[in-house]
């Protein structure tokens, strides 16, 4: 009987030492990572501010430069007005459908916790250029209002646009419409400067785009197209749309996609996103469904919509 006794004394010691390391110690090590994220999400709130004060600084001084710039060009045209070489004010218009992401911004309070996690979505935007006699003034108009980045990228489409046709635009107003159905906010415009290029180059020539090409990408002043972000979404926005060719920087050729992964840790199931590099082409042609082509310059551009 004793031996029973003591046999019961010890399964009964083992169950609870269990109980206690199972149930006791391990919200300890759950707190501990509760506290590690809420202080890394505390730190990513504190530079998501630093980050949008520079970028209102930043558009702030586009604003700038897009005031010197369009009284330059007026100066231009006065001084060319009185000149029998004045170039004749063009007359031309192009449209083209191009894909942004936009950004939303979801907020979770479990407790004493605000948990902010931010999603990406791609959509179509509607972009058209009009040219037509004027002071040489680039005009950029949204609508929804999506903020003053686009005005940067329109001077150096035409800038490009320009050199590429051999046409003067300083007797001609270029006005750029960028609608949307929704608002559309955090819309990158450095990202349609590509497309805006090829906008004003088909304007000047009166040629008709293929509407089932669309395209990303920034340009610079010598006609270099250059990466963008969001591309997957923007693949995918493509694709909804109807579109059957995405023409894409050659920078953009790999892009991170991520791969739920479990992890154990006690009597816990931790679900990590591992980061993974993949091949753009592949990728979406794959998984989306849409033709990927590879551009480094304008003239790459030129080439699939001639």
């Amino acid at each position: 009987m004793r031996s029973k006794t003591l046999v019961f004394l010890l399964i009964l010691s083992l169950v609870a030492n269990t109980y206690f390391v199972w149930f006791e110690e391990q919200p300890s090590l759950e707190g501990e990572q509760v506290q590690e994220m809420q202080a890394r999400i505390n730190s990513l709130e504190v530079e998501n501010e630093h980050l949008q004060e520079r970028i209102n600084q930043n558009n702030e001084s586009l604003k700038s430069y897009a005031s010197q710039l369009n009284s330059y060009r007026e100066k231009v045209f006065e001084l060319q007005s009185g000149s029998p070489m004045c170039p004749v004010g063009l007359e031309g218009f192009a449209t083209l459908q191009g894909p942004a992401v936009f950004q939303t911004v979801q907020t979770d309070q479990t407790g004493p916790f605000v948990r902010k996690s931010v999603s990406e979505e791609g959509a179509l935007i509607n972009i058209s250029v009009e040219i037509r006699p004027g002071k040489g003034r680039v005009l950029v108009q949204t609508t929804p209002l999506m903020g003053v980045v686009f005005q940067d990228a329109a001077n150096t489409a035409v800038f490009v646009a320009e050199n590429e046709t051999g046409r003067q635009l300083s007797s001609s107003d270029i006005i750029f419409s960028i609608t949307a159905k929704d608002r559309i906010p955090g819309v990158d415009g450095p990202s349609a400067g590509a497309l805006m290029t090829l906008l004003t180059i088909s304007a000047i020539d009166n040629t008709t785009l293929n509407d089932s090409i669309t395209l990303t990408g920034t340009i610079d002043n010598e006609g270099n197209v250059g990466e963008i972000g969001g591309i997957l979404e923007k693949a995918r926005a493509a694709k909804a749309g109807g579109k059957t060719l995405f023409l894409v920087p050659r920078e953009n050729s790999e892009f991170v996609t991520y791969k739920l992964v479990e992890k154990k840790f006690g009597g816990f199931t931790l679900v990590q996103r591992e980061p993974q590099i993949v091949d753009t082409e592949e990728y979406i042609e794959k998984n989306v469904g849409i033709r990927i082509e590879y551009v480094d310059t304008i003239g790459d551009i030129l080439k699939y919509e001639t």
